[in-house]
């Protein structure tokens, strides 16, 4: 484990209560992602995705105008969506978007594609849900074309074809980074590497070692496709706190609001606090006192050979005070001993 991991944070500007109780207005609560936003930069997090939604229980319909203005109040710190939905988007929209980001930032801005976990945004913007499949594959294989930063001649299905198109403003140097979202499906390990646009593994339940077929199909796929080694991330949910029962007791409330929410559209029974207990004592729930989140994390990036983990640490309606809390300890405790326990791994080998 020498090479060099790297930590980030995601949130999806999840609506969070105030001090009263009361659920805040969504124009706060995207003031409250910026700063902490901002916090992460501060406390050495190397990475703030920002997830797309177009429902009530999200604030972030449009991240890239958020990372634009996270951009200008931050000085290291790379900058990503978390996911863009691309199937209900139009590819050359999301790359002028996001190298405009790149440009505002000096070249820390990442786009994570994903086809997202709501279907809320293919009627919202026009498109048939019986195109799921059709239209991700397509505006995917668009956007990787534009990645070249040169002149695009493509056709497709779905859309007019282009004929020595170059897209504006391009990448100022290099090419823009990209990361495919994947939930834990054979073909869209495949898809990623064939695009040659590294995969972020969405880890939100169960035991994450449960993704080794994938991981192992990855490189198995890029041995065999030819090509550069591309490094592999995790996603997966997370609240840090002095202690594991300050933690637990602090995530809980807003745990099951979100999953009782989800849970009501979509006909699941209704969270227990036995299952709740169980994703962090044995699943992909990385909640606790730092010394605890950091053993976890690394025996994650450790089993699965990740190259960068990405703790999701907002969670329902968990006030945004906790979650700065969260922040601090996330970058100035979790992530220095990560880096340690890996690093006597290392020496231990």
């Amino acid at each position: 484990m020498s090479k060099t991991i790297e930590f980030g944070m995601d949130t999806f500007g999840d609506v969070t209560v105030g001090s009263d109780g009361q659920l805040l207005p969504q124009a706060q609560v995207i003031r409250n992602v910026l700063d902490e936003a901002v916090l992460a930069d501060e406390v050495g997090v190397d990475f703030i995705g920002v997830g797309e939604h177009h429902r009530s229980d999200f604030a972030v319909s449009a991240p890239e105008v958020l990372l634009a203005g996270i951009a200008t109040r931050t000085k290291r710190i790379k900058l990503g969506s978390a996911v863009t939905v691309l199937s209900s988007d139009d590819p050359i929209r999301v790359f002028e978007r996001f190298s405009t980001v790149n440009a505002l930032s000096n070249g820390r801005a990442e786009v994570i594609l994903g086809r997202g976990s709501f279907t809320e945004s293919f009627p919202l913007f026009g498109f048939k849900l019986n195109d799921y499949e059709a239209l991700f594959e397509e505006k995917l294989d668009l956007f990787a074309a534009l990645l070249t930063n040169g002149p695009v001649t493509w056709q497709g299905k779905m859309r007019p074809p282009l004929q020595d198109v170059t897209v504006y403003p391009q990448i100022e140097t290099g090419k823009l980074s990209a990361w495919i979202g994947v939930g834990g499906s054979p073909e869209s390990v495949i898809r990623s590497v064939r695009y040659s646009i590294p995969m972020t593994l969405a880890i939100i339940g169960g035991d994450p070692k449960r993704f080794l077929p994938f991981v192992d199909l990855y490189k198995r796929a890029q041995a065999q496709l030819g090509g550069d080694a591309m490094p592999l991330g995790v996603h997966s949910p997370g609240y840090v706190a002095e202690t594991d029962e300050q933690a637990r007791e602090e995530l809980w409330p807003g745990y099951k609001a979100m999953h009782d929410r989800i849970g009501r559209e979509r006909g699941w029974p209704a969270t227990t606090k036995e299952g709740f207990l169980g994703e962090i004592e044995r699943g992909s729930t990385y909640a606790g006192s730092p010394e605890t989140v950091a053993r976890k994390i690394a025996a994650t990036v450790r089993a699965l050979g990740a190259d960068r983990f990405d703790l999701k640490y907002s969670s329902g309606t968990t006030s945004h005070e906790k979650m700065m809390k969260s922040i601090e300890l996330y970058g100035t405790k979790v992530i220095p001993m990560v880096r340690e326990l890996l690093a006597e791994k290392d020496e231990a080998a």
